[in-house]
């Protein structure tokens, strides 16, 4: 590719890749701003045409977006072994991290001082899962259509305790059917981002050829295919085959394989069928502690569905999978190993799918089931901020009474995010230290 910036080296992208895995603070969209400003706009590895290309398969499929973002980018640019290494590591330094927050949790949550810490947090989570509804909302929710859409979910997992799965199905069918007879209601909105800047030719510029790795072929396609499913197949039958099929590391891989494949519109999204299973069928956690997970996995760089790593360590501290003597290593397998099944799909999507992208575009017959979908997906964060507002403010069930404080750290996070457009590490942070100050002053009285 004749081109004035220099391909990089290996070498230096994986230390772009490494630093980003570190920095990548602020949910997709602000991960995805990262990206574009160093990428397009300084480095100029690749134009703001063929960037937002990427993006919108991205969005399209279950999954971080911005976590496939980067292994398509690395992938485009150094095959196969690029966005493996730009992949892994927007995820590798969240999951040490979590892993370290996960110990600390689960040690000593009950220390007055860290339970004072998460009784301010999970209030502003609370606020902050209700600013993901409206935020998702007012970007999809264009018309009356989809509106409905949005409430017949919201009803369906609310009150009907509808799986997430059938949601997303039929949410889909009727973005299908709602494309064919009324698509003007049904047209995705506009691209990502402002119009292209005068910024200078790129490595991977509007024009430039796709390179011959990134060709289409049957022969890849099956290569491909079969390597990742043979080394997803190898993973889960290693673990049943040693611990069984019903142990609880073989029940989470297969587990966190279809909540990564349910993904449609972010981690929020999926988070109350991760609820459902995790809590009420598995029992690997408990509510209070999947909401404090939550707040974990927001206070963390990487994508939010991070917060699934959490989910894996709790389960296999609460279960002491290797003895009571043994919890810590317990959790740090379990979440390695959900880990590796949540984000597996996410590599072979873009692998896999990525020559399709570079060589064709996409049209209303695909992307209004798609628009279904994200409709539906408002309402099931709605129901979540519901779910977690309950927990949050009648913690002991109704006759418990009503946890005045929680609520008032609520509104005033509420309050920062939507009148005062704080960050989520600001909100999260000073939610904390609100919480800690009220519990010494109980603890003083």
């Amino acid at each position: 590719m004749d081109s004035p910036v220099p391909m990089p080296s290996r070498a230096e992208a994986f230390r772009y890749w490494l630093k980003l895995g570190f920095i990548s603070f602020g949910g997709p969209a602000g991960q995805i701003a990262l990206m574009h400003e160093e990428l397009v706009e300084r480095r100029r590895w690749i134009s703001e045409q063929r960037f937002l290309h990427a993006l919108n398969y991205c969005m399209v499929l279950p999954g971080p977006e911005a976590q496939q973002l980067a292994t398509y980018i690395g992938w485009l640019m150094h095959r196969s072994w690029g966005g493996i290494v730009a992949g892994g590591l927007f995820v590798l330094p969240s999951l040490f991290i979590l892993i370290a927050l996960s110990w600390v949790y689960m040690a000593f949550g009950h220390v007055p001082v860290i339970a004072g810490v998460f009784y301010g947090i999970k209030p502003a989570v609370t606020a902050l899962v209700v600013h993901a509804a409206w935020r998702v909302g007012s970007r999809a929710l264009k018309n009356g259509w989809l509106w409905s859409i949005a409430a017949a979910a919201f009803v369906a997992i609310f009150a009907l305790h509808a799986p997430f799965p059938l949601i997303v199905l039929a949410a889909g069918l009727a973005g299908y059917i709602g494309g064919r007879y009324r698509p003007e209601k049904f047209r995705p909105g506009a691209g990502h981002g402002a119009a292209a800047k005068a910024l200078g030719p790129a490595l991977i510029d509007d024009h430039t050829p796709t390179p011959a790795h990134a060709l289409f072929s049957w022969v890849r396609f099956r290569r491909v295919l079969a390597g990742f499913l043979g080394l997803w197949a190898a993973a889960l039958g290693a673990l049943a085959a040693l611990l069984g099929w019903d142990a609880a590391l073989t029940q989470m891989g297969w587990f966190f394989t279809k909540a990564a494949l349910l993904t449609f519109g972010g981690a929020y999204a999926v988070l109350p069928y991760v609820f459902q299973g995790a809590v009420e069928h598995y029992q690997w956690l408990t509510a209070a502690q999947m909401i404090d997970g939550l707040a974990l996995g927001e206070t963390t760089p990487g994508p939010l569905i991070m917060v699934v790593s959490f989910v894996g360590f709790a389960g296999g501290w609460n279960h002491a999978l290797f003895g009571s003597d043994w919890l810590f290593l317990a959790g740090a397998v379990a979440a390695a190993v959900v880990t590796f099944f949540t984000f597996l799909p996410s590599f072979l999507f873009i692998l896999l799918g990525g020559p399709f992208i570079e060589s064709t575009h996409g049209n209303l017959k695909f992307t209004a089931p798609l628009t279904g979908i994200t409709a539906a997906v408002v309402g099931v964060i709605a129901n979540l901020a519901v779910f977690f507002a309950w927990h949050v403010l009648w913690p002991r069930g109704l006759s418990g009474g009503f946890e005045w404080p929680a609520a008032c750290i609520g509104l005033a996070a509420a309050a920062a995010l939507f009148r005062f457009r704080l960050g989520v590490i600001p909100v999260v942070l000073g939610a904390g230290v609100a919480g800690l100050a009220w519990q010494l002053l109980l603890a003083q009285a």
